[in-house]
């Protein structure tokens, strides 16, 4: 991986400095529910309010349909949020697409640019738009990297300076640590309920890895290649010649689950050896057995990637084996880096911040970093 042209490396004293941020955090009646990808983008935003610059923020929330205002996703909260971590007002702007005043020392920020016609398409009119708002386009949403648009794409490409972002640099240093300077063993841990979202990235890191351990419905696929009963668990059928064809030694699978006949708050949990699973039986979590198993394979890793919950861990009956899984990862001494908003959200529930060694506020752009393939607003920063 070349250097990233860095904020760092530009003189911004005066300028407008236009930073597409990720803001699209989890949301609930009309109230932030996690805010780890605001704080993680304030560094970038102080930087720049201590460099002199006028700071003009963008970024999407949620999938409204294009060219709509929606309140359902305005960005008002975000606006509110920054207001409060800042200490200092951050103006929301609805009608930006041909510029606005601001000051040195001021904040804005733009209106969900999902609302306007061609963020998707990575039209060349709205690309030329968020270029314009100012004199420097910083990227600094790692999670959106992968994702040619219009804010993340075109914009870079359009503008008068273009650079990444500290939190961007920072994210795609990690990522290379633990990919290219890797010290071994080599530990994966993919959760999560398909096989189908994550082949890929299952094949690219057997590849890579010592150990792949395998958790939540991409486990039962497996099981059921092994010739396991699955009953009425999440599971992909169709997929299952593909994950026999995946099957190697790497792959560690549990070897007891936590079943229930049905998934809900008061479901009644019972742990069972594979081969006790009966046909009502859903797959909602790893046994205890499974459990010390997966934490010998972390305690000796030395580099550790962890995407994707092992288990319902929303329902407490169902959360033991991701809760476990995550103290073990947060006390073992290997270079740990986790992504994913589902693993964010168990981090963040189990307290567990600061005993991880990187945190990615990447979803798909993690799991793509990690495949190997390029993500186009990376290619377009490279020096």
């Amino acid at each position: 991986m070349s250097h990233l042209k860095s904020l760092a490396t530009l003189d911004i004293r005066n300028k407008r400095v236009v930073i597409r941020e990720d803001f699209n955090v989890p949301m609930k009646n009309g109230a932030i529910v996690n805010d780890a990808r605001i704080v993680a983008a304030l560094p970038t935003i102080q930087y720049a309010l201590t460099q002199g610059a006028s700071v003009i923020l963008i970024s999407h929330l949620g999938r409204p349909q294009e060219g709509v205002y929606d309140e359902a996703y305005t960005l008002a909260p975000i606006a509110a949020r920054l207001s409060h971590y800042l200490k200092q007002p951050v103006t929301l702007v609805k009608d930006w697409h041909h510029g606005f005043a601001i000051s040195p020392g001021q904040i804005a920020l733009c209106e969900n640019v999902r609302f306007s016609m061609g963020e998707k398409a990575n039209d060349a009119t709205l690309s030329q738009q968020l270029a314009d708002l100012g004199d420097v386009y910083v990227m600094d949403a790692f999670a959106c990297a992968h994702r040619a648009q219009a804010s993340t794409h075109g914009a870079l490409s359009k503008s008068k300076a273009a650079c990444a972002g500290p939190l961007l640099c920072a994210e795609v240093a990690a990522l290379d640590r633990a990919l290219l300077s890797l010290e071994r063993p080599f530990l994966a841990i993919v959760g999560g309920a398909k096989v189908s979202t994550k082949l890929t990235v299952l094949e690219a890191l057997l590849a890579k890895v010592d150990h792949l351990i395998v958790g939540g419905g991409i486990a039962n696929t497996f099981l059921a290649a092994q010739g396991h009963a699955v009953g009425c668990s999440l599971y992909e059928p169709d997929l299952v010649f593909l994950a026999k064809k995946l099957l190697s030694p790497k792959i560690i699978l549990p070897i007891d689950v936590v079943v229930a006949t049905e998934l809900s708050a008061t479901a009644k949990a019972t742990v069972k050896n594979l081969e006790a699973i009966t046909a009502e039986d859903k797959i909602l979590d790893i046994g205890p057995k499974t459990i010390a198993l997966y934490q010998s394979y972390v305690t000796k890793a030395r580099t550790l990637v962890w995407n994707g919950p092992v288990g319902v861990f929303e329902y407490p009956a169902f959360s033991k084996g991701t809760q476990n899984l995550a103290e073990s990862i947060a006390k073992s001494t290997a270079f740990s880096l986790a992504g994913g908003g589902e693993t964010l959200s168990a981090i963040e529930n189990y307290h567990l911040n600061d005993k991880i060694s990187y945190i990615s506020t990447g979803g798909g752009a993690f799991l793509e970093y990690l495949e190997g393939k390029s993500l186009p607003a990376i290619e377009l920063l490279q020096e």
